[in-house]
């Protein structure tokens, strides 16, 4: 074997820098020597199993977390990509390295981590996987949820557009760390555990992101002013896919044979597709409403929340997601949106 494929790479430097541990502290919590840390660290030292073990039990992860043979290995896409060459982002997800062909994001442009060419992935050398989180999420305001994230941990995020039970199968799928979803009026929240419980086979828990109005976003100057209005009148509607709170909300006004032809992937899509005139009417959130100077006409508050499966609790990046979301600097931040609630942001469940 070439010398670059018998290459021990190792994460331990990244994983102590994470949780802000000094090579001593390390070297008590896991019974090793501090010079012994420091031999590992820098690759001069390859680990006994024991050690190996002794490292992985105190960062609660795999060894493979740890420790990975040089050279590229098996290449894990957490969907194929839709050409070649293809952009990628990168994040290490249950064990895994998974690559994301790079796709339109709430976020904007991001930096690709890679390009995948010739069967080969050819990587940035500032890329990251293990300080990548991944969340699948409609939520239009998640750009400002992943700016905090960037500002106040060592992580960044990436935010996949996807609907609620969409995110949820990706979350099932082992693909994302989180998954958002509104599937249940505030008044009724425990419709969103119903609703994770039925695709989620493994114990979770639900992270309030806040509570949000959701209605009918209208072209200006329909002078349509209720819901009976616009339900009696002939506007042309924007729908929403399948899965999605949008579209769940969609269904109970209209019935099946009267569902929109066209569809928008997400709030944004909606509110778009209004302003340029090819549809009137469609369901979205307050939020992209307004800012897009619609009309609108309030349905109902929903719950939006943050589904964490127990098996990513533990993991650094979702820990410092859950203490972001009850930071009172994105509480103020989110308290100033139009539509949005924060009086239940950061609750547990």
């Amino acid at each position: 074997m070439s010398r670059e494929e018998t290459h021990l790479n190792n994460h331990i430097k990244q994983f102590r820098e994470e949780r802000g541990w000094s090579q001593q502290e390390l070297s008590e919590r896991a019974g090793l020597s501090r010079a012994g840390i420091s031999a590992i660290e820098t690759g001069k030292l390859v680990p006994s199993t024991v050690a190996a073990l002794a490292l992985a039990k105190v960062f609660c992860c795999t060894v493979e977390d740890l420790f990975q043979l040089g050279g590229q290995g098996e290449i894990h896409w957490a969907w194929p990509p839709p050409q070649t060459p293809c952009r990628c982002w990168r994040s290490v997800v249950g064990g895994r390295i998974l690559l994301y062909p790079v796709e339109n994001s709430p976020l904007g442009m991001l930096p690709h981590d890679g390009v995948f060419r010739d069967g080969r992935l050819y990587e940035s050398p500032f890329s990251d996987p293990y300080r990548t989180l991944v969340m699948a999420s409609c939520d239009p305001a998640a750009g400002l949820l992943a700016a905090e994230y960037a500002r106040a941990t060592p992580f960044r995020m990436l935010v996949l557009s996807r609907p609620s039970r969409r995110s949820l199968q990706l979350l099932q799928d082992g693909l994302v760390h989180v998954a958002g979803l509104h599937l249940a009026k505030s008044s009724e929240p425990e419709e969103n555990r119903r609703a994770a419980q039925e695709i989620l086979f493994t114990p979770f828990s639900l992270l309030r992101m806040a509570d949000w109005e959701e209605g009918l976003a209208l072209a200006p100057g329909l002078g349509l002013n209720s819901v009976q209005q616009v339900l009696d009148s002939n506007v042309r509607w924007i729908g929403r896919e399948t899965g999605s709170g949008a579209r769940q909300v969609l269904d109970e006004l209209l019935p099946g044979d009267a569902s929109p032809t066209v569809i928008a992937r997400d709030h944004q899509g909606v509110v778009e597709a209004i302003r340029a005139g090819w549809a009137e009417v469609g369901v979205s959130v307050r939020l992209v409403s307004d800012e897009a100077g619609l009309d609108f006409i309030s349905l109902r508050e929903e719950a939006y929340d943050l589904c964490i499966p127990a098996s990513q609790s533990e993991d650094p990046r979702v820990k410092a997601l859950v203490e972001v979301v009850r930071s009172e600097p994105l509480k103020n931040i989110l308290k100033e949106l139009p539509g949005y609630d924060t009086k239940t942001t950061g609750e547990l469940r």
